[in-house]
């Protein structure tokens, strides 16, 4: 293994707590606090078991997260923790994985943004090659952004975050004096046990949640990281776990099961029934930017995890590169090419059915650097508190994964065994020497 020494840094690091915070938080919430409730609805009210265990999970997970970047404030997050526990082999496999997640999870969210942009202006997104376009115009647009500097997509993340922040927390707020009960009728509209209920839609719901990692990423581009980092990573998980907890499951108060399935924008749906077509508009509109914002966010987190690997010879050299701004060009160029093959690719699916199917593919992915990051710490000695606390993040994780379903879950071990000819390839290489 290499010294952290190695790893690629730029000369300031630009990010404070408030844009790690925003950072945590913009990435959270995204797409699937505005999708999911059409995703979740055949599960009815039932879902809400899903929802709670998803943000005990979740809060396991920032709280391990935190300890980790506390005992190792470095640049990759789960990649890093992994590769200093358990070698080289695990650590690009983790690399690999979690990089998967996060450009594949960019497709999902960019057509997200097209669902939001449709019900705003409906001709945009009224065939499936229209829609395809509405969502990668916005993920290059995202990926020029990050590509003019970490400070700049630091700045505009605060704004894109406090954007959708508040007016979301404020909908679930106002919008519970107007939930009819009778659509929590039946409780449980699947039919199946309340455990299978459960454990179908864990995974669907940590899709909302996931990202609760992400200021341990770029930490080498974060001010005073042993502080900074754990506070964004509770503080940003909390805030976006209630807003998104809230907002999802007044939707499904609001708005009929059958009408709730096949919709492309449900928040705009239910704030239309309830407020009209210019509250309706309003949400739309603030769909738009949330999920522009989790793009944003993802494409720099995306360069940061390869750029971690490449410094320490498990992803090609092209990925360390900076550039005068220490941006890592290549690596936000590659992010975004993939995932606008994979939008490109299953874009003749439905709206709905082409957002879950690639949330349980990224999902799939994430959760397995969330398990071995726990077991990193684990394997640290840490503190018997910080034991019991990743210990049963571990389990989170693992139970989880379980619940993806086997084509998601093929999709994932597919494209986690693509990564093997890349390591072998880079294992023929010398890796970088300490102070080169």
């Amino acid at each position: 293994m290499t010294d952290a020494s190695n790893e690629p840094r730029p000369a300031t690091k630009p990010l404070g707590l408030w844009m790690s915070t925003a950072l945590v938080v913009g990435s959270m919430i995204g797409s699937g606090v505005f999708l999911l409730p059409a995703a979740l609805a055949p599960y009815g009210a039932a879902s809400l078991i899903g929802w709670a265990i998803a943000l005990c999970g979740a809060l396991l997970l920032a709280a391990t997260f935190a300890k980790l970047a506390v005992h190792w404030p470095c640049t990759g997050g789960p990649y890093a923790y992994v590769r200093r526990s358990f070698g080289d082999v695990a650590g690009f496999g983790i690399a690999w994985s979690y990089w998967i997640s996060i450009w594949s999870g960019l497709a999902a969210i960019a057509v997200a943004f097209a669902g939001s942009i449709g019900a705003i202006f409906p001709a945009l997104t009224a065939t499936p090659v229209r829609a395809a376009t509405c969502a990668l115009v916005a993920l290059w647009i995202c990926t020029f952004v990050n590509l003019a500097g970490l400070r700049e997509a630091g700045r505009f993340q605060v704004l894109l975050t406090a954007l959708k922040l508040v007016p979301l927390l404020l909908f679930g707020l106002v919008a519970l004096w107007f939930v009819d009960a009778r659509h929590y009728v039946p409780f449980n509209p699947s039919g199946d046990s309340l455990p299978a209920v459960a454990h179908a839609t864990v995974i669907l719901t940590m899709w909302a949640l996931c990202g609760l990692e992400v200021a341990t990423v770029p930490a080498g581009s974060i001010r005073d990281p042993e502080r900074t980092i754990p506070r964004a990573t509770l503080l940003g998980t909390l805030l976006a776990g209630v807003a998104t907890i809230l907002a999802c499951t007044v939707v499904i108060g609001l708005v009929p099961t059958d009408v709730l399935k096949g919709s492309g924008a449900p928040m705009a749906e239910a704030a239309g029934r309830v407020w009209g077509p210019g509250v309706a508009f309003g949400i739309a509109v603030l769909a738009a930017v949330s999920t522009f914002g989790a793009i944003n966010g993802w494409v720099m987190v995306c360069a940061q995890v390869s750029l971690a690997a490449a410094g320490d010879g498990l992803f090609p050299r092209a990925f360390a590169r900076l550039d005068r701004n220490g941006t890592p060009v290549f690596g936000i160029l590659v992010g975004s090419v993939l995932a606008t093959l994979l939008v490109i690719a299953s874009y003749s699916r439905s709206l709905v059915e082409l957002f879950t199917f690639i949330l349980l593919i990224s999902t799939s992915a994430i959760l397995l650097p969330y398990a071995a990051s726990s077991a990193a710490w684990l394997h640290s000695g840490g503190r018997n508190g910080g034991r019991i606390v990743a210990l049963l993040a571990l389990l989170y994780s693992l139970y989880a994964l379980s619940g993806a379903g086997i084509e998601a879950l093929a999709w994932g071990a597919v494209l986690l065994l693509a990564g093997l000819p890349v390591y072998l390839w880079m294992k023929r290489r010398p890796l970088p020497v300490a102070g080169v």
